[in-house]
């Protein structure tokens, strides 16, 4: 056998291993999706039933749209599905804005303490929500300003407020990622288009705007989606900053069986339960479908990996 058979075997061989487990992996990620769909369109006799696994033995499909009908009309699934759009989307922009320029600023200037503000960034990435859920609750419970606001404060517990302050200061939830993204990102970009910048004039804010920025659309896509994705899950602090303020899809979703008679069936709730979370992931899925070309394309080269 001649070494350009064996090598071209072993190519081979290597294809074919890889597409087994590009095949798997997708399998993974897929099935549960695939699991809560089939169980929208199941009744009762189908969940009990163990020969079924993904179709029902008696496929209706007028019985499937009144059965979407009713949970969407218990969800108040379009109000709450634009409230959760609008919150997500103002609170991903807010995000987006204060972590890349926080992390432009770590990235690309020279100031004493750098460091030591970078490894504090990297420190919130392993720091669990639980340990300071109290101390965030009461600071804006008796929201002062650092004492400035006589009075004591202003309670901003049951409002968007909360979310907005720490995405405007870039202090929420998963910030430390996407600044350390930001960070990385601004430090590789090359000196010489900030120097040939300030050659021609150009200050500091204009460099960034007209010259930085363009060139991070990679990383910006990839920060709005990452941010808008947790805010769209998020029920941690949702639940706790928010009170069930605002009608959102995580607490039309949370009650969705306590609008039912508590005498159904378990059965019924496994079916009323999976097309509630397949209606709230939805929008998510038509989202990924219009932009994970470009969201692929800024993974690629961003390099974020595993």
């Amino acid at each position: 056998m001649s070494v350009m058979l064996k090598r071209r075997i072993a190519s081979y061989s290597w294809s074919i291993v890889r597409g087994v487990l590009l095949i798997g992996l997708c399998f993974l990620i897929i099935n549960p999706v695939f699991i809560k769909l089939s169980t929208t369109i199941m009744t009762e006799k189908d969940i009990f039933d163990p020969t079924v696994q993904w179709v029902p033995r008696n496929l209706s499909l007028t019985r499937i749209a009144k059965h979407y009908m009713e949970i969407i009309r218990n969800m108040d699934y379009f109000r709450a599905a634009l409230n959760s759009l609008v919150f997500s989307l103002v609170i991903s922009l807010s995000q987006l804005l204060s972590c890349t320029i926080i992390g432009y600023g770590l990235g690309r200037f020279e100031f004493r303490g750098r460091g030591l503000i970078f490894a504090l960034v990297v420190f919130t990435l392993v720091v669990p929500p639980q340990m300071i859920t109290i101390p965030l609750f009461l600071n804006f419970r008796y929201f002062d300003l650092f004492g400035l606001l006589k009075g004591g404060g202003f309670d901003l517990i049951g409002t968007y407020w909360p979310f907005l302050l720490t995405a405007l200061t870039g202090t929420g939830a998963k910030n430390g990622l996407f600044i350390f993204i930001a960070r990385q990102h601004f430090r590789g970009m090359p000196k010489a288009l900030e120097e040939s910048a300030y050659i021609d004039g150009a200050g500091q804010f204009r460099t960034f705007w007209r010259i930085m920025l363009p060139g991070a659309g990679s990383i910006l896509l990839v920060i709005f989606l990452f941010s808008f994705v947790w805010q769209w899950n998020d029920i941690f602090y949702t639940s706790i900053f928010m009170r069930g303020g605002l009608n959102l899809l995580p607490f039309s979703l949370r009650n969705l069986i306590g609008k039912y008679h508590w005498s159904i069936s378990d059965e019924f709730k496994t079916i009323v339960n999976n097309t509630g979370m397949f209606l709230f992931i939805l929008p998510l899925l038509i989202l990924y479908v219009f932009l994970q070309r470009y969201f692929i394309e800024s993974i690629e080269r961003t390099g974020i990996v595993g």
